[in-house]
């Protein structure tokens, strides 16, 4: 991580964070994560060592992070608001410390779990630092995933522009990670929230001036659809990068409206290989470049496969998912337009209402367009005759019965979809029901 602490001292007074109101300069950074050090060796917590670090964003958290990296540690962040208990993240990734992060101040603690995996062993035999993600879970048990960080941190040594950018995407997720090593790597400023509502988020970019937002199409609903944009000056914006989820064409369209001259940019990426570079297509709509340097992309019967050479080293807890090749099924299912993709979904969210496949986004961009609706999670549910059936998880501007939205549903959506595409089942929701911690769409029952 030489290259980083060079780069970083050259702009010593620069800010590197405004966390809550307070800045914190390039050289406060520097000089953290040497206390981080000393507090390393007086901890006793050795080079090789599996450290749990649990949190949101702050200045000290991330410089903590640091130190563990160019101390040879492997990472496991982890969010409060993970699903995840201390047993799970334990027996999966073998951690034998968990540092709890409390309002700046770090709190260590021994497990005495001793490391067993052939992949972790073999990384420390390396003397590399690494990386352990945990997948969100939504299928089955979440997967530990184990990066090596050296080749991690690899593509930040290009430096890109400086930018102001709120840390939206958490630390817990590829996309967290990769969003603050791209900031500091370009000696730009992070700019830390107290929560991820609406409010919150358009004080911040008020108040900071905030140029970057990244972040998720769920979040960009709830965004265009509330006041908060007259309320507050947002026009320090200058790119919105959206991902993790499909974007519905109706939410992407209001929000062109809504920022004009703000570029809007697609992302892509998985945490089993790291982020793509990726380009939006400039009419406004969801086709998207994706690739890059590293990176090389086919698509096989409709699904999008990608060879990374920032790939994970593996699974700690289920078999490898390369082929032999090295190749890796997204399982997302694309359009393909020459060198232009849509995304259209997870394969393991598609629908089968007897025979007949359904992408719920499609469903849901139909149940957008009409009257009173606030934002909408398509899902299917087990059908003894026909397999599955289309059930439509519902938040409502306005209250309104189950009995009526249904009914009113079914009959807006008929000319737009087929006859078996139509939700069979309609459930009134809230906002936290629809969404998960992480501020996507929950596609299950």
């Amino acid at each position: 991580m030489d290259f980083l602490f060079d780069r970083f001292a050259t702009v010593p007074d620069a800010a590197a964070f405004i966390d809550r109101g307070r800045t914190f300069t390039y050289l406060d950074l520097i000089d953290e994560t040497g206390r981080m050090h000393a507090r390393l060796e007086q901890e006793h917590v050795g080079s090789g060592d599996i450290v749990v670090v649990r949190g949101d964003y702050s200045p000290e958290l991330v410089c903590l992070l640091l130190a563990l990296t160019q101390n040879g540690n492997v990472l496991v962040p982890v969010t409060r608001e993970s699903v995840l208990d201390d047993e799970a993240i334990l027996g999966s990734s073998e951690a034998g410390w968990i540092v709890d992060f409390d309002e700046g101040r770090a709190s260590f603690r021994r497990t005495m779990v001793e490391a067993t995996n052939p992949m972790l062993l073999a990384l420390r035999s390396m003397h590399d630092p690494g990386l352990i993600l945990f997948s969100s879970g939504s299928t089955g048990t979440p997967k530990a995933i184990l990066h090596n960080m050296r080749l991690v941190l690899e593509k930040f040594r290009r430096q890109g522009p400086p930018m102001v950018a709120i840390a939206f995407l958490m630390l817990d997720h590829f996309g967290g990670i990769n969003t603050v090593l791209a900031i500091l790597s370009g000696l730009g400023t992070i700019v830390t929230i107290p929560d991820r509502s609406v409010t919150r988020i358009c004080q911040a970019i008020e108040a900071h001036r905030v140029e970057v937002l990244p972040t998720t199409p769920s979040f960009l609903n709830a965004l265009v659809r509330s006041d908060a944009i007259g309320r507050f000056d947002l026009r320090s914006l200058k790119r919105i990068t959206y991902g993790t989820e499909v974007m519905p064409q109706l939410t992407l369209d209001r929000v062109t409206r809504a920022f004009p001259g703000v570029v809007l940019q697609q992302t892509y990426g998985l945490s089993e290989l790291g982020v793509l570079r990726s380009r939006s297509r400039p009419d406004g709509s969801l086709w998207v470049q994706v690739g890059g340097e590293g990176f090389k992309t086919k698509v096989v019967d409709g699904i999008l496969w990608i060879k990374s050479d920032y790939a994970m080293v593996g699974y700690l807890n289920a078999p490898s998912p390369f082929d032999a090749d090295g190749w890796f099924d997204t399982q997302d299912l694309v359009e393909v337009d020459g060198d232009w993709l849509r995304i259209l979904g997870r394969d393991t969210d598609l629908i089968n209402v007897a025979g007949q496949k359904v992408y719920p986004a499609e469903v849901e961009q139909a149940i957008l367009e009409l009257d009173n609706i606030e934002d909408v999670a398509v899902y299917g549910e087990h059908h003894t005759l026909l397999g599955q059936v289309v059930v439509a998880r519902v938040v409502t501007v306005e209250p309104e019965s189950a009995a009526d939205l249904k009914v009113r549903i079914r009959q807006g959506c008929a000319s737009k979809l087929a006859a078996f595409k139509l939700p069979t089942k309609v459930i009134l929701a809230d906002r936290a029901d629809l969404y998960s911690v992480r501020l996507k769409k929950k596609r299950q029952a």
